[in-house]
């Protein structure tokens, strides 16, 4: 069965302005996760509905048939899109079954995901996952160095450094301190994929930060996902142009073509 998250949560005792700052603190870190790989003027405009797929690219040789995938337009919702929303009655579809990553790899990173497409969307989750659980800049720094190809994703340029850095600097966790959040890949979708080793996962997750009370907001990832040989990584060039940021199992989230995850045991 797909992974499902508990309903969201409200204050009914005067505390809203609290939870509604804290979502926007972490829709924030998550907006940068999307928006740390868009070019400059924001994300490109595209007419909702035309949900993105799996397909070949034409191109004139390998690496220009990867960038078009990378970098081709997705559409763009409002911020609001991300917080808590009514769950659709709507099918989306035949779940995308994740396969186990049954071994530890480099910064702890569950590794050993096979060599399918969903074997490296499983890996990003995993990548993801250890980065922002690790709650802090240390911990994000060691995943990426130990899961991008040279000329991907540095301990400095990294989406998912950005976002860790807008946490830690919004002045509510202690100097020091590790963040309390959890992330967890609710729904997905491929962007594009060439031959067997290239493929661009999006993962839909659910955020939840927990201060005085916990917060919740969907944020998405999607990145080029390479295989060595022995292992998924993040591969050499620019993050792909993002999914926008949406709350899973919504309209939204289902227009945009996202699928539920479930994990293959």
């Amino acid at each position: 069965m797909p992974a499902r998250r508990p309903g969201p949560r409200t204050d009914r005792r005067g505390g809203g302005r609290l939870l509604i700052a804290a979502a926007a603190g972490v829709a924030l870190m998550a907006t940068g996760l999307a928006l740390a790989a868009l070019p400059a003027g924001g994300s490109p405009q595209v007419a909702p509905g035309r949900a993105p797929v799996s397909r070949p690219v034409p191109g004139d040789g390998l690496a220009q048939a990867q960038d078009a995938i990378a970098s081709s337009p997705m559409p763009s919702l409002p911020l609001a899109s991300a917080t808590p929303g009514p769950v659709s009655t709507r099918d989306p579809g035949t779940p995308i079954v994740l396969p186990p990553c049954p071994e530890i790899g480099p910064a702890g990173v569950a590794t050993g995901c096979p060599h399918t497409r969903e074997g490296a969307m499983a890996q990003l989750a995993a990548i993801d996952q250890a980065a922002l659980q690790s709650g802090t800049m240390a911990g994000a720094r060691a995943v990426i160095a130990g899961w991008a190809q040279p000329g991907g994703p540095t301990t400095t340029t990294w989406s998912g450094i950005s976002a860790m850095a807008s946490l830690l600097g919004d002045g509510r966790v202690s100097a020091g301190s590790a963040v309390p959040v959890v992330v967890t890949p609710l729904m997905g979708l491929f962007k594009g994929q060439v031959g067997a080793d290239f493929v661009v996962p999006c993962i839909d997750f659910e955020f939840d930060l927990t201060l005085a009370r916990t917060a919740r907001v969907g944020a998405a990832d999607c990145q080029r996902m390479v295989w060595t040989g022995d292992r998924w990584m993040i591969g050499p060039g620019p993050e792909p142009v993002q999914s926008a940021n949406v709350w899973p199992d919504t309209e939204a989230a289902i227009n945009l073509g996202y699928r539920d995850l479930s994990w293959q045991h």
